[in-house]
């Protein structure tokens, strides 16, 4: 890969990053205080321009203080300037990137940590969240309170994510070391009284995943294969799981593991599908390297594509460019945004 555009926030670590779906040269970031253990946070607003030579360079727009740091984040799919942020008081905040200062809209149910936030790609106007405290809800932004509550693990569910092909489903991932798919059509969710009451939530998976011996703290859908997810776990694994087989309404335990990708030497912390390929993943690590893969079958190990091992703390965080095929950006501790043209 070339050279990195580079981006650098002293006194905050990044935790995440995300491409704007409307605008292919605008990113934000999550960061965080002190590593994310104590203080506040900032959501930094970056746009990708050209620079010196005609060489692309990384431009801080804006950023909005928070009081507590900001572990996740993701852009609306409705409207363009609207981005959701989690946070470490347990609250979710909207915020408006052309407006200054104050969140629009915040919500506060959860009890810990909220440490993912998601938007539906299909059913636009929703979105979920996970939590620290094992819950994941589900919420509407012009609602004041979530409209679904799952209690999805007994311990911290790092990361839930709405499937991209059916807008029923989400998947979670948890310190319990599995992956769990939810279907909202299930019986077990149908609506009336009692049934999504805040002290008694929905429980019940159509599929569990023993994903891992240790937590497993990311996960993502196949952007083209329906039923199809990959995880990372604190034991350096990524595998890719196919669930093709589930027969939806009914609880199951399994899942094929189709690939194992053995080679960070750290727990693997985020990763992401190509929105272009079918068969591409990249994967950043506390190793401080992020890595693309080829996730084809082709043996017990698939070869590994690229290697980046300019960070000098953990990476955190990749994000494949929506709009132009191999651009990558990546974020970690070293509080850098780095992006890479292929």
């Amino acid at each position: 890969m070339n050279p990195p555009s580079v981006l650098q926030t002293p006194g905050f670590a990044h935790y995440s990053l995300a491409w704007s779906p409307f605008y292919n040269t605008r990113l934000a970031l999550a960061s965080s205080a002190n590593f994310g253990l104590v203080g506040n946070g900032r959501l930094h607003i970056v746009s990708l321009v050209p620079g010196p030579g005609g060489l692309p360079t990384l431009k801080l727009d804006k950023f909005f203080e928070s009081q507590d740091g900001l572990y996740d984040l993701a852009w609306s799919e409705v409207h363009e300037n609207h981005v959701l942020t989690a946070s470490g008081d347990g609250s979710i905040r909207l915020w408006d990137v052309m407006l200054d200062n104050l969140a629009i809209a915040a919500w506060q149910e959860h009890t810990k940590e909220v440490f993912s936030v998601d938007w539906s790609n299909i059913q636009k106007d929703t979105f979920v969240s996970s939590s620290w405290d094992g819950t994941v809800k589900v919420w509407k932004p012009d609602r004041p309170r979530s409209i679904l509550t799952l209690q999805a693990h007994q311990s911290c569910v790092y990361q839930a994510l709405f499937s991209p092909h059916q807008p029923d489903l989400i998947s979670t991932c948890s310190t319990d070391g599995t992956l769990k798919i939810f279907d909202l059509r299930s019986p077990a969710y149908a609506t009336g009284p009692g049934t999504n009451s805040f002290t008694n939530p929905l429980s019940a998976a159509v599929l569990t995943i023993p994903a891992s011996a240790s937590e497993v703290l990311t996960l993502d859908w196949n952007k083209y294969r329906p039923m199809v997810l990959a995880s990372g776990s604190v034991d350096r694994m990524v595998k890719v799981w196919d669930c093709r087989m589930v027969k939806l309404g009914d609880s199951q335990v399994g899942g094929v593991c189709e690939s194992s990708l053995p080679g960070h030497e750290y727990a693997v912390r985020k990763l992401q599908w190509s929105p272009h390929h079918a068969d591409l993943l990249a994967t950043a690590s506390y190793d401080m390297t992020c890595r693309i893969w080829n996730t084809t079958p082709m043996g017990p190990q698939p070869p590994l594509r690229y290697i980046h091992d300019a960070h000098t703390e953990f990476v955190v965080g990749c994000a494949w460019s929506l709009y132009e095929e191999g651009l990558l950006a990546t974020c970690s501790w070293d509080s850098r945004l780095n992006v890479f043209r292929p």
